[in-house]
Formats: structure tokens, sequence, C-alpha cells
């Protein structure tokens, strides 16, 4: 079939044509890559007497890519530039493409290839990468259902369409609850304690809006700093409980919103997911969930979290009573209250370690930040980082390229900045994997990489840099290292290159790791820069900030923890059909575990995206899991950095975990990057709590 390449979701030849992509062309163009791939399908369907890699495989594996980026780019751009029409098309061609992936993996006749190339006489001679495609191709038949009989196929494939229509809900509800809500401060001086350019961020909102004043909305960048900075403690509490109930039953107490209401997604999510996992033949959906993990089982993980939690409680007490202790005796606050933690912690932090964030973020303007980052890792892994063009969805988005010896390694596009339209958080998504290509040519990869801080304020006519907090700057970090997974991998198979088939627990190592260099002396030289006067952070600023590293860690270990219990169980001994609820559970859970347990209106769960619209289902601990793999990774940086072997611990890191990706187990690549199994000490006592 000829592709018709005036459609930019058609072209392949090169770099994504974002600056044509129109909603009008999404329905054709996933029409005619769906036809396509399943013309591929019904030809490698046919029987045959030898099936080979190049017969079988790399075909289905070229047809199939094909739909995986064109769908890539309309998923991308959902999240990024959402309008009501992007929408409406998405929503449309969404069942098509679950319905192909879904029936593909019930495909008896490819589940049955898989099985010959498996076992015939040329499976030994294929490279580890490609037999580690060939395992987990067969684990993901069974766990796709291609050995259920046809009734409960059907029902199987029912299931995905619906879950993946209730995810979009509830991620559109969220985005819509997000957007919808502004809160108008006329008088400055309720304003007290904020920041200057995040009142400058607010001011310039409102004008957008034609209204005069400072607008807040729940875009993290522009209601947190309220939390934690603004005096006006009525005003603290306004925003937190727009926050907390946003998208939820109890959102309606304080705005119109309860079309956006996700507790029956949740519900359904849940129950499908119950329904999937039985059909599959276990008990929960908890253990489907583990299958392709590190994790041994559901228990195991319940366990790794709770004794986490035993360790981080005493220190968890210590925390909150003093954070209570400060606020009566300090702040005249009596009762503290969720609303109060953020602005009573800044507080403390400035009172105890003599500096606030506020003149921190002075030297973290923007493209410092970003110099500096790339620096770090110019440094560490021997690529040039250099600015590059493509077309962009956005003018704010900017394009590079990381070159090796004058040699393209990998592209990556970086949105920093939030805006109406775009879904919270940060993430990094692959735009487009490393594969060998026909010819002998290698197709590179390239990353998304996307954010959403404060947005540059134009004040007194002059455009002013985005000044990140130390938080954002390690987000950055964060999601650089997920990228850096994705365009350093070595691997040549598309299925196990980058971040591709690596265990999801294991996923956060190297995103983890990078966020540890945010702390290192050297390289914060140069990443910061006062805005006015172009300062370095100062030494002495520096070990203030070093010094309240794990200020509260206990109680951010135990929050964690919270929230990984509360998925876990979710998805492992809840029963969705007993007369218990989703918020009872959650009660539950705090009771036994939390030091601070949330207002009874905090609806949390209800903008949970991780887990009920992202692919952390059964999988949020995975953040704690890998912080125990990255804080030992990182040690060896720590001991590398005495010796003087930075460098060669560099390109252990790059050529043990970053290079081969996917393609051998994930506890394979530590201990040969460590010499050794994982411990948990090296996280103890990076958190402080060791002893």
């Amino acid at each position: 079939m000829t592709l018709d390449t005036s459609n930019p979701l058609l072209d392949f030849s090169g770099l994504t044509r974002f600056d044509a992509v129109k909603p009008e062309h999404v329905t054709p163009a996933i029409e005619q890559l769906i036809q396509e791939a399943a013309a591929v399908v019904t030809r490698l369907e046919a029987p045959s007497d030898n099936v080979t890699w190049d017969s079988f495989v790399i075909p289905l594996e070229e047809a199939t890519e094909r739909l995986g980026r064109a769908w890539g780019v309309v998923n991308h751009l959902n999240h990024v530039m959402d309008t009501p029409e992007l929408r409406a098309v998405y929503n449309e061609n969404q069942p098509k493409v679950t319905e192909f992936w879904t029936a593909l993996g019930q495909n008896e006749a490819l589940f049955a290839k898989y099985k010959a190339l498996r076992h015939n006489s040329g499976y030994d001679s294929l490279s580890p990468a490609r037999k580690r495609i060939v395992e987990n191709a067969l684990r993901d038949f069974r766990l796709g259902g291609a050995e259920l009989p046809e009734e409960r196929k059907e029902r199987f494939a029912e299931i995905q369409e619906q879950q993946a229509a209730t995810s979009t809900r509830f991620s559109e509800n969220v985005l819509d609850a997000t957007n919808d809500y502004k809160l108008l401060v006329e008088d400055e001086a309720e304003l007290s304690g904020v920041p200057d350019d995040v009142k400058d961020a607010a001011r310039a909102a409102a004008e957008r809006d034609g209204k005069a004043g400072w607008q807040f909305t729940l875009h993290f960048p522009s209601y947190y700093p309220l939390l934690q900075f603004c005096d006006n403690r009525s005003l603290r509490e306004t925003i937190y409980r727009a926050s907390a109930t946003k998208a939820s039953d109890a959102g309606t107490m304080f705005s119109d919103s309860a079309k956006w209401d996700n507790t029956a997604n949740i519900v359904k999510l849940l129950q499908l997911r119950h329904e999937e996992a039985k059909l599959l033949d276990y008990s929960s959906f908890a253990e489907v969930s583990l299958v392709p993990k590190m994790a041994e089982s559901p228990q195991h993980v319940v366990e790794f979290l709770e004794d986490l939690a035993k360790r981080a409680r005493p220190f968890a007490e210590k925390d909150l009573e003093e954070l209570r202790t400060f606020a009566r005796d300090e702040l005249g606050i009596d009762e503290l209250q969720s609303w109060d933690v953020a602005y009573a912690s800044e507080k403390l932090r400035e009172q105890r370690y003599a500096f606030s964030e506020k003149k921190v973020k002075e030297y973290f303007p923007e493209p410092k930040v970003v110099a500096g980052l790339f620096s770090v890792i110019q440094e560490l892994f021997s690529v040039t980082i250099k600015p590059d063009t493509a077309p962009v969805w956005h003018p704010d988005v900017r394009f590079f390229r990381i070159e090796r010896e004058g040699a393209l390694i990998g592209q990556f596009y970086l949105d920093l900045y939030a805006r109406e339209g775009k879904g919270q958080g940060a993430w990094m998504d692959d735009a487009r994997g490393r594969r060998a290509a026909a010819g002998g040519a290698v197709q590179t990869p390239i990353a998304y990489l996307t954010c959403n801080f404060t947005p540059p304020a134009t004040v007194d006519g002059k455009l002013q840099p985005s000044l990140f907090t130390h938080d954002e700057v390690i987000t950055l970090f964060h999601e650089f290292g997920h990228g850096l997974h994705h365009m350093l991998t070595e691997v040549e198979e598309l299925s196990v290159s980058g971040i591709s088939g690596v265990e999801w627990d294991a996923v956060e190592l190297p995103s983890q790791f990078m966020e540890n260099f945010c702390w290192e002396w050297d390289k914060l030289q140069q990443m910061t820069a006062h805005v006015k006067t172009g300062e370095p952070l100062p030494r002495a600023l520096y070990d203030k900030m070093l010094a309240a590293k794990n200020f509260q860690s206990g109680m951010m270990t135990l929050r964690q923890v919270e929230f990984s219990l509360i998925d876990m169980h979710l998805h492992y001994d809840f029963d969705p059909q007993s007369e218990q609820t989703v918020q009872d559970l959650i009660n539950d859970i705090r009771r036994q575990f939390s030091v601070l347990i949330p207002p009874a209106f905090n609806r949390f769960q209800h903008s949970f995206g991780h887990i009920f619209s992202g692919g952390y289902a059964a999988g949020y601990y995975s953040y704690k899991w890998a912080e125990v793999l990255s804080a030992d990774a990182y040690a060896a940086f720590e001991e590398a950095l005495d010796s003087g072997n930075l460098v060669e611990t560099g390109k252990r890191f790059q050529r043990e975990i970053l290079a081969v990706g996917g393609s051998r187990p994930a506890l394979e690549s530590f201990k040969a990057f460590r010499g050794r199994e994982p411990s948990i000490d090296a996280l103890l006592r990076h958190s402080g709590m060791n002893a």
C-alpha cells in the first residue's frame, strides 16, 4: 500500500511535520495505517514451514511501528495541545487503535509462529536481544488473551476498549477541571509573601483574560506557590480545597464541576481490571501487572513498602511534631491543617537553615539551568548536545540533537512551560525508537521531554527568564534521565531498545539517578547564575541547601509509601463489587501508615493520573523500588568522585545500564554496573534515615 505523504501523519521520511498536522488528518491516516498493518498480519498468518526472524518478525514490526508512531503523534498532541476538535478525533479513533492492538495480542496464528520461532533450530543463533524479544512476545500474547477461548476473547477485547475510553475520560476530566478553575485576587495585599515572579505570571494571566488583578489556576506552578508562600491562610485554604477536590464529587462544593467527577470512572476501571485478571486466571490485576516487572508478587511489594514505612515512621513523626510545635509557637497556628503544611514547612526551613526557596530560585534562571544540564550530560557520557531545527507544535518548544564524535545518536523536543490545554506534570515519551533500518542504516531515537514550569513573564515591557525552584531543576534532570535511557541506547532491535522492554519497576532508575547531580557543588556552579547579578550560587547558600536536603524526608517518604500502598491494595485485595468504597480503603491505609491525615474532603485519587490514566496501575511502587536501585547506583559515582574516576564510571553506567535498554533483565544490568545485588542502605543514607 502506498502511503499518502500529503497527510503529515503518513509521512515517515523524516521528522514529524507538527506544524502541518490538523485534526482532519487523523482519521484517514489511522484508518489507512490500520488497514496496511492488518494486511501484513493477514499475510503473516499463512502457514509456513520455516518461521525466521527476517520473514516474520521484521515485517510485523515495520507495519506496526508506523501505526504506533502516527498514533503516538496524535496522543502526544492530545496531551500538550488539547482542543475540542483534536479531542473529538482522538476519541473517535482510540477504539479503532485499541481494537487493532487487542486483536493482534490475541492472534493465535502469530502466537503459534512466535512459539515455532522459539523452538526451531535457528533460535540458538539469535542475538540475546532477539531472544528476549521472542520471550517477551510469548509472555505478552498470554497476557493479551491469546490462549482464551473465543467467547472469553471477545469479552477481553471489550474490556480493553472500555478501559482505554474510561482512562481517557478520567484524564480529560482532570484537564477540564484544572482549566476551568480560576481564582482572581484583586488586592495585592492578600498576596503578602508570594514571590514577585509568581505574581508577575498571575498578573499576566489576568490580563490575558481581560481582568484586573492576579489570576491563579490549578496548574502546579500557579497554585503551589500560594500554598508555600502566601501569608493569607484563608487564600491558602481556598486554593488547597480547589486542588484537593478537582474532578471529584467533593469538587462540586467549590465549583460547578459535577460533569467532571471521576468517581464512576475510578470504580469502572477497577472493575474492568479485576475482570481482566479473572479472565486470565489471575486472582488480581496486581498479579497481572507484576508479570513483566522485577517484583515477585503483590505481597512482596506490600512487604517492601511496609518495611520502608516502618523505617521512615520515627523520622516522619519527629518531622510532624517539630512542624506542629513551630506552627503553634512561631506562626500562631494552633491546629495545623493540610493547607498550612507547605507554608509552615517553608517558614521552618527558613528559620532552621536561614534560607528561603524564594532566594534560591533567583539563582536558577531557565537558560542557565538547561545549559548546565547539558554540560553535566556531555561530561558524564562523552556526548555533545546542539540546537537543531524541526517543526514544532507550539512556539515555546525547542529541538536538540545529541552527537558522539560527530555522529548523530538521538534528538529531543523540549517543552518546558505550563499552558492551558496541556496535561499536568512532567514526562518523557518516545517519539521514535532506535532500530536497524533497511540498507544497514540506523534509525536514531527521538524523545519528547515535557514539563509544566512557570513560563517567562513580561515585566515593564521586558521579557524575564523563567526562574526554577530547585525542585523543578530536579524534575528536569529526572525527565532527562528517562530521555537518556531512550536516546543513548545502542540496541538496534526496536522492541528492546531504550526504555522498551525494560521492567516497569526499573524504568525509573536512570531518571532518579540523574536527580543526584542537582546536589553536587561543581555541577551547581555550571547551572546557576543570579537573575540580576549573574553570580553563581554562593557556597554558603549551597551549604544551607545541603543541610536542608533531607528536611522532612520522613514525611515525604511516608507520603510516597501511602500512595504506593493505596495503588497496590486497590489492584490486589480490594473488591470493587463490595460495600467497601475506594475512599474507605484509602482511609484505612492512612490510619495505619500516615502521620498527617488529609481532611475528609480530600479526593487526591480523582486526579491520580499515574494509576488511572497512565501506565502505573499496580506499579506506583516503582518509584520507591527504583529509588533503591538509583541511590545504590549513584553511590558508585560518589566513590568515583573521591577517586577521580567519574568519567570512567559514567562510561560504565552508559555501557551497562543505558546502552543495553531492555535487551536483558534489569537486575542483570544493575549487577553488571555495580558488581552485586542492590542494597537499600544507600537510599536510607541519602534520605537521612540511616540512624
